[in-house]
C-alpha cells in the first residue's frame, strides 16, 4: 500500500527552479504496510509471542522498543526462545556486568556452535544460488542436504590437515559458495574465520592476515570483473612469502577449470583437498560445542588512517544479533530469496549468511553490477525471484544516473524489500525507488558497521517508510544522538552513541592487551558509552538520519556540517556524476572544498559553479557553500565502497596517508595533490 503525503513543511524559495532540485523534504510519507502485511509480519508474530508466553502486550513498535531497552536482558533471552537457537547446554543466566558496557558477558554457561544453527535443515530447498558476471555461466544451485554434505566433508578435511579450535582459516576468495562451505566447515570446528575480497591488493591482505597468522588459506585462482579476467595465483604466491604461518593453501578453481597451480607452495586443488571425505548422504557434521562468546572471525576497520584494527566477533552474539535483524527487521521467511551485492571483504558478507538459519535461500553474485549494463543485477532478480535486494546507496544513484528504470524493464513482483547501507541514502533516492523500480515494497535504509557486524538503525516492516529517514532503531540497541555535552537530542544533529551494552559488540581486538584499543575506539568521547563515530538526528518519527561520518565533519566557523547535506543536491545534479567535499585549512578557520566529477563533455565554467552554488545555497544554507569548486577525474573510494574524505583532505594539506592498499583505486589520491586551486 502506498500513501503519498504532501503535508510539506514551508514553501520553496521564491527563486527555486524544477528543473535544478527536486523539493522533496522529510515530511513525505513514502509506504506504509497493508493491513494484510502487518498481520504476516515476522514483527507482529514476535510480539503475539510476547503476549502468549510472557504476558507482554504492545501497541507500536516504540512501544516494543522501549521495553527492549529497559529490560535487555528479558528482550535477549525471548529472541534466544523465539529464533530456536540450537545449544547443547543452556545459559546460567542473561547478562553479566550489565552496567559496564566494555565488560558484559552475554549467555555465560551456554555451549552452542553457529555453524550447527545455520546447517539445522536437510532438504532439498535451495539454499544458496551463484552467479558470476561470465555470462558463459548459468546460476548454479546448493540446496541445504547438498551444502550440509559439502560442509561435512570439509570439515573432516579441516581436522586431518590439524585444524583446530582457535585456529585461523581464512579465505582470499570471491563471493561464491565454496566460500561459504569453507567459513562454516571453520566454524564447525571452531576455528576462527576471517576474508578479503580478491581485489584487495597484497598490503591490503598482508595488513589483515598478517596480524592474525592464519593456518589455512582458500583462495580462488583468479576472478572476473566488469569484463575482464584477473590472475590471484602471482599475488598468492606473493603474499605467502610474507605469511609463514599458512601450512597449506586450498585453491578453489573459478576462471580456469584446471588451473596450474604449481607455483603456489603447499597448494592443493579443493576437490583434491577433500579426496577420501565420503560423500554419501547422512554424513554426520561432528559440531565443537562452544561458549556463547566463542571467537566465530574476525572483521576489519577501514584501515584508511593506519593499520586495520581487527575486531573479534562471538559466535552467539553474532548469531542473535542476524536472526533479529534478519527475521524481525527484515521480515525474512523461508519462502524468501535474499540478496544483497557485498563482496567477502565487508560485513554484509556475513550478515547475509545467517539467513540459512531461517532456510531462506541466499544469492550469491560475483563481479561489476553494471556490467554488461546497469540491469545486471536486475536481471538477476527477475530470473531468480528475488524478494529481498539488499545493496549500497551509490549504487541506486548510479543506477538512476544511468537513466535505467528497473520497475518498467524487469518482472519485479516477488520483490517485498530493497535495503541501502555504505553511506547515507538521499531523499532523492528514496523517491527513485519508489517512482522507478516498485511502489509496494519497504525501502530500508540501514547503519550499523564492521564494528558490530549488524546496524544501529535499520528497517521496520510494520512502519511506514519516510524520505530520507531509517525507519527505526535496532530492537536491544539503546541508540541515543548526544549534542557535544553528552546530552541527548532529538531533532537535532550530533553525535550517534549507544548507551549499553548488546551481544554483537566485539568480544576483543586482536592482540590487544587491557582492551587497550578496544577502550579507544569507543569510549573515550563519552565514559561507558559506545561512540560509534556518525553524524546524526533521532526525528520526531523516531527514525534516524545520518549526515555522515563525524570525522569528515566539515566546520566553517565552528558550525558543524554532514558531508551527506553537501552531496544530496550536488549529486542529484544531471551536470554532476559523483564528488567529494572536505575541508581544508585556511587562515585560522576552515573552508569548504568540493571537488565534482562531472558528466562526459560537461565543463566545470562559470555559468555552472554559479549553479552549484545556488543549488547548494537553496537547499542547505550559506554556510554549505563552497569556497571552491575543483573539477577532477576520479573520486577515492575504499573496497568496500565508500568514500575517504579524510584521505583527500590528507592529501590537500600534505599530510601522509598511511594504508592506500585499503583504497579500491588509491591512484586517485594523486589527482588531488599540489592543485594550483587550493594555494589562494
Amino acid at each position: 500500500m502506498v500513501v503519498r503525503v504532501k503535508e510539506k513543511i514551508g514553501t520553496p524559495p521564491v527563486n527555486f527552479k524544477k528543473e535544478n532540485l527536486l523539493w522533496i523534504t522529510m515530511t513525505e510519507k513514502l509506504w506504509e504496510p497493508s493491513e494484510q502485511q502487518l498481520k504476516t509480519a515476522n514483527m507482529t508474530r514476535y510480539m503475539n509471542h510476547l503476549k502468549e508466553k510472557h504476558n507482554l502486550t504492545f501497541n507500536s513498535y516504540d512501544e516494543l522498543y522501549d521495553w527492549s531497552i529497559n529490560n535487555r536482558a528479558a528482550f535477549w533471552a525471548s529472541l534466544w526462545d523465539f529464533g530456536n537457537v540450537i545449544y547443547s547446554r543452556p545459559y546460567d543466566t542473561v547478562l553479566e556486568n550489565p552496567d559496564d558496557m566494555l565488560n558484559s558477558i552475554w549467555f555465560p554457561g551456554a555451549r552452542m556452535n553457529y555453524a550447527e544453527n545455520l546447517l539445522r535443515f536437510r532438504d532439498d530447498h535451495p539454499a544458496l544460488v551463484f552467479k558470476s558476471e561470465n555470462l558463459d555461466r548459468d546460476a548454479v544451485t546448493m540446496t541445504y542436504r547438498e551444502l550440509y554434505e559439502e560442509v561435512a566433508r570439509l570439515a573432516k578435511a579441516l581436522r586431518r590437515e590439524g585444524v583446530g579450535i582457535g585456529d585461523r582459516v581464512v579465505g582470499f576468495m570471491p563471493n561464491m559458495i565454496e566460500t561459504i562451505v569453507a567459513f562454516l566447515a571453520a566454524s564447525s570446528i571452531g576455528a576462527i574465520w576471517s576474508s578479503c575480497s580478491p581485489d584487495f591488493g597484497f598490503r591490503g591482505v598482508l595488513d589483515r592476515f598478517g596480524q592474525i597468522k592464519p593456518k589455512i588459506l582458500f583462495v580462488a585462482d583468479g576472478y572476473f570483473y566488469n569484463g575482464k579476467t584477473f590472475d590471484l595465483r602471482p599475488r598468492v604466491s606473493e603474499i605467502l612469502k610474507a605469511l609463514p604461518s599458512i601450512e597449506k593453501v586450498v585453491v578453489v578453481p573459478y576462471v580456469d577449470p584446471e588451473p596450474d597451480i604449481g607455483r603456489i607452495p603447499n597448494s592443493i586443488l579443493y576437490e583434491d583437498f577433500l579426496t577420501g571425505e565420503s560423500k554419501e548422504r547422512g554424513e554426520e557434521i561432528e559440531f565443537e560445542q562452544l561458549p556463547f562468546d566463542h571467537p566465530l572471525y574476525i572483521l576489519y576497520s577501514s584501515g584508511t588512517t593506519g593499520v586495520p584494527k581487527c575486531m573479534v566477533h562471538g559466535a552467539g552474539g553474532s548469531l542473535l544479533q542476524h536472526i533479529k535483524e534478519l527475521m524481525l527487521h527484515s521480515n525474512l521467511k523461508r519462502e524468501d530469496k535474499i540478496f544483497y551485492f557485498t563482496t567477502c571483504g565487508w560485513m554484509m558478507w556475513n550478515w547475509l549468511i545467517s539467513s540459512l538459519t531461517v532456510e531462506a535461500t541466499v544469492l550469491l553474485f560475483d563481479g561489476s553490477p553494471f556490467y554488461p549494463d546497469s540491469g545486471a543485477l536486475w536481471d538477476f532478480a527477475e530470473k531468480q525471484g528475488m524478494t529481498i535486494f539488499g545493496t549500497s546507496a551509490k549504487y541506486l544513484a548510479a543506477v538512476e544516473k544511468d537513466g535505467l528504470r528497473p520497475g518498467e524493464k524487469y518482472d519485479l513482483n516477488k520483490l517485498k524489500a530493497i535495503l541501502s547501507t555504505g553511506s547515507p541514502l538521499s531523499i532523492e533516492s528514496f523517491e527513485f525507488v519508489y517512482r522507478d523500480i516498485k511502489q509496494d515494497l519497504v525501502l530500508s535504509s540501514i547503519s550499523g558497521g564492521s564494528d558490530i557486524v549488524s546496524c544501529f538503525a535499520l528497517g521496520n516492516p510494520i512502519g511506514p517508510v519516510w524520505a530520507g529517514e531509517l525507519q527505526c532503531r535496532g530492537l536491544g540497541i539503546k541508540v541515543d544522538v548526544f549534542d557535544e555535552k553528552g546530552n541527548s537530542i532529538k531533532g537535532k544533529k550530533g553525535e550517534l552513541v549507544c548507551k549499553a551494552s548488546f551481544p554483537s559488540q566485539p568480544i576483543y581486538f586482536w592482540d590487544d592487551e587491557d582492551k587497550k584499543k578496544y577502550r579507544h575506539a569507543y569510549f573515550e568521547v563519552y565514559p561507558n558509552v559506545w561512540h560509534h563515530g556518525d553524524y546524526a538526528e533521532l526525528t520526531e518519527h523516531n527514525g534516524m538520519i545520518i549526515y555522515g561520518r563525524s570525522d569528515a565533519t566539515l566546520n566553517p566557523g565552528g558550525v558543524r556540517i554532514g558531508t551527506a547535506e553537501i552531496y544530496r543536491p550536488v549529486e542529484a545534479m544531471e551536470e554532476i556524476m559523483d564528488s567529494v567535499v572536505v575541508g581544508q585549512n585556511w587562515d585560522d578557520d576552515v573552508r569548504v572544498i568540493l571537488f565534482v566529477k562531472l558528466v562526459g563533455g560537461v565543463e566545470l565554467d562559470e555559468e555552472l559553479m554559479k549553479k552549484i552554488k545556488r543549488i547548494i545555497r537553496t537547499n542547505c544554507t550559506p554556510r554549505h557553500v563552497p569556497a571552491k569548486i575543483i573539477a577532477i577525474d576520479d573520486i577515492p573510494y575504499t573496497i568496500s565502497g565508500k568514500k575517504v574524505e579524510l584521505a583527500v583532505q590528507k592529501v590537500i594539506q600534505n599530510e601522509e596517508v598511511l594504508n592506500r592498499d585499503a583504497l579500491k583505486n588509491p591512484e586517485a589520491l594523486e589527482l588531488y595533490r599540489d592543485l594550483e586551486e587550493l594555494r589562494s
